[in-house]
């Protein structure tokens, strides 16, 4: 087992009432592994605002394969940044919803302007990039 090293903090209780409803809800077993997550998550989300490093992530997005050759259009800009691409999936929900998930590791700033043109291209109803570290 890891080492830890115990810490106290001092909470409002109005605060602290949130925070239990928050971790039973996420149904965390206790308040040490939700302030451990927290902290990451701050932690990753620094780590790609400043750019720092290679990261890993990913962007799932919804689109209809009818709408404006967007299959071509995602295909190309794929091939475009393929450096930045470990793999994609496609999900084919019905007769036109497709949910694809694309697997990207590289520079921060790369990956969130790939991201962001995923989102801007005409018929992609909703694209969400989940930043991760390597570490």
């Amino acid at each position: 087992m890891e080492k830890v090293t115990r810490i106290g903090i001092s909470i409002e209780p109005e605060l602290l009432e949130k925070f239990d409803a928050l971790i039973e809800k996420q149904q965390y077993t206790n308040r040490s592994e939700a302030v451990r997550d927290l902290i990451r998550k701050n932690l990753v989300t620094e780590e790609w605002e400043k750019g720092i490093g290679t990261v890993v992530g990913t962007i799932t997005l919804t689109y209809d394969h009818d709408a404006g050759n967007i299959v071509n259009k995602l295909a190309e800009l794929q091939h475009l940044s393929h450096a930045l691409i470990h793999n994609s999936t496609v999900v084919r929900m019905d007769e036109r919803a497709c949910l694809e998930v694309i697997i990207v590791q590289g520079s921060p700033f790369e990956i969130k302007e790939f991201a962001d043109k995923v989102q801007a291209i005409k018929g992609v109803k909703h694209a969400e990039l989940a930043r991760c570290t390597q570490k």
